[in-house]
């Protein structure tokens, strides 16, 4: 026994395996910015509009190109995002002033699609980088980003405003700083339903990646390297064999970026689940085992450790977490006025301009054809969510709650809503050709394969949050299936329901705008609504029909949100929130 306890063999064996996963890790990244670099070089290329090409070529062998340039827009998409959302989330969860306005206009930023988007912001950026691809490029990230935040942000927002109790007591008895309680409390404590409905915003910005690839604005066509632009110039040759294939890489991709990037980031967000039990089965991922076994990144916090103290120290000017009010009731009450004030002139002179410019344009005759349209669109927004909400309720509590089942289940509807169905339009468009079926009902049929996920995904990671305690003792007291419904389940999901139902009803508003206008080989199919008279209007360049359609699409949205989103919104953070 002496001679044994000489020789050190704790992490002998282990030895070899770090070695050979810091050097996945190391060739993994090395990899990475070798793609990045040869990505972003492509995409600053010489550019004129006056020589840009109005589509891209279909030659098969382009296309790992095009699946490159496409994924880094998303990712540089999702970058913006995320800062996005935590800057705006936050500012509207602790800012009582700013919260006034800023849902509010989120409501109407996420009504606005994102050809209204395009329509303004192109020639800005073409403008910004004159004759260089990059305007274009920043232009397509735009419009991937404003299919991606506002889910984030509404999904953050709801986690800062239903946080429990305890935590926001332990932030202000420490006294942690604004920035401390930022990185300390808030986004550990969203970062469940942040990746969850990251990953559903990354799936929304796949949909629109043909919009944003493939632009007709003004009576002007642009076309970008990448897959969704390939998809659309194949569907218009009629090349359904590359449709198809083009369809087959989306499919390497999307499991590709699963694997690799939302897999390991849900099961790394386990450990800011609040509960006192652990679960019995964590979810796990390959590839963050193989992160965790390395050394590299250990040897990237012993780099960078050190600086999250001085940046504590310097961004502890902007004060506590709860800073003590110091101005009396009286100026707060007339500040409040000056505030309102300067919000409703801001509100008036917009509306001003804005009548003026249809009345100069468009007319107002245009309005009352818009308003028609938009109801009979806003009739299938309703039928989509409705149906989503019966079918996939369930579905996502039965994924939720099990974890063996999650761990088979989650990965399939991963890639089910990262897919972007608007790559299967060509083929729904030849089945409702042959078949005869209206676009008017088809059209439900193409929204909802966009839409409806944002309702699954956020019963999913709803029913997955519920706390493990709650799950025992419902199993413990043997309740009744209706009352663990009733009382459990149905309560628990409830906060993530309404931010899965308001954001898959702006998103199917959104996608309206590509699913009831649809092309194959020179034939185009048009439904009756809102979403196929902004497109008309955006090809055609009529900026008066453009700003009546979207001002009266954002008119529908904004007022579901206030008469029915928001007030389950009230009832979510007032009876369901774990506090």
């Amino acid at each position: 026994m002496s001679l044994l306890r000489t020789f050190p063999t704790k992490g002998v064996l282990a030895r070899p395996r770090r070695t050979l996963a810091d050097i996945a890790v190391f060739l993994g990244a090395a990899a990475l910015l070798w793609l990045v670099v040869r990505l972003a070089h492509g995409a600053a290329g010489p550019w004129t509009p006056a020589t840009a090409p109005s589509t891209v070529s279909t030659d098969p062998a382009e296309l790992p190109y095009y699946a490159g340039r496409s994924l880094l827009r998303m990712f540089l998409a999702l970058v913006a995002s995320v800062v996005f959302t935590f800057v705006y989330a936050t500012a509207a969860a602790r800012l009582r002033r700013a919260e006034k306005v800023l849902l509010p206009a989120l409501d109407i930023l996420q009504s606005v699609p994102i050809l209204g988007f395009l329509s303004v912001t192109i020639t800005g950026f073409i403008a910004l980088f004159p004759g260089s691809e990059l305007g274009l490029e920043c232009a397509s990230i735009f419009a991937i980003f404003t299919s991606q935040a506002w889910n984030m942000t509404f999904a953050f927002y709801h986690s800062l405003v239903s946080q429990p109790r305890e935590l926001d007591e332990a932030a202000r008895d420490l006294r942690l700083s604004r920035w401390q309680r930022f990185w300390r409390v808030d986004v550990p404590g969203g970062m469940i339903p942040l990746i969850w409905n990251g990953m559903m915003s990354f799936g929304g910005g796949w949909f629109f990646l043909t919009a944003s690839e493939a632009l007709s604005v003004d009576n002007r066509s642009y076309a970008l390297p990448g897959i969704g632009a390939y998809v659309a110039a194949a569907s218009d040759e009629g090349a359904l064999g590359k449709v198809l294939l083009a369809v087959a890489v989306m499919v390497v991709m999307v499991v590709g970026v699963n694997v690799l990037f939302w897999r390991p980031l849900t099961a790394w967000s386990e450990r800011f689940r609040i509960e006192y039990s652990e679960t019995a089965q964590a979810p796990r991922s390959l590839t963050l085992d193989l992160l965790r076994r390395s050394r590299v990144p250990a040897l990237l916090g012993r780099v960078f450790g050190p600086l999250v103290h001085p940046i504590d120290r310097v961004m502890a000017g902007f004060g506590l977490a709860e800073r003590p009010l110091r101005v009396s009731p009286a100026r707060r009450r007339a500040g409040d006025v000056v505030f309102t004030a300067a919000v409703l002139a801001l509100i008036g002179y917009s509306f001003v301009r804005m009548v003026a410019f249809i009345a100069g344009t468009a007319g107002f005759g245009e309005v009352a054809h818009a308003l028609l349209l938009g109801l009979i669109t806003f009739a299938r927004v309703l039928v989509l969510v409705a149906v989503a909400t019966a079918v996939w309720v369930p579905v996502g509590v039965w994924i939720g709650l099990n974890p063996r089942v999650s761990r088979l289940a989650q990965p399939v509807v991963q890639v089910l809503a990262s897919f972007p169905a608007n790559f299967l339009f060509p083929l729904i468009t030849a089945v409702l050709v042959a078949t005869g079926i209206s676009l008017n009902w088809g059209g439900i049929l193409l929204m909802s394969l966009g839409a409806q996920w944002y309702i699954l995904f956020n019963v999913i990671a709803g029913a997955s949050a519920v706390p493990n305690d709650l799950r025992e003792a419902a199993a413990n007291l043997r309740l009744p299936r209706k009352l663990w419904w009733r009382r459990l389940v149905l309560p628990a999901i409830f906060p993530s329901y309404v931010t899965g139902g308001i954001t898959a009803a702006g998103g199917a508003w959104n996608a309206s705008i590509v699913a009831e206008v649809v092309s194959y080989n020179g034939l185009t199919l048009t439904a009756t609504g809102l979403g196929a008279y902004i497109k008309d209007a955006t090809s055609a360049g009529n900026a008066g029909q453009i700003l009546i359609g979207v001002a009266v699409m954002s008119l529908y949205v904004v007022g579901l949100n206030r008469l029915f989103w928001r007030r389950l919104y009230a009832l979510a953070e007032r009876r369901f929130s774990l506090s």
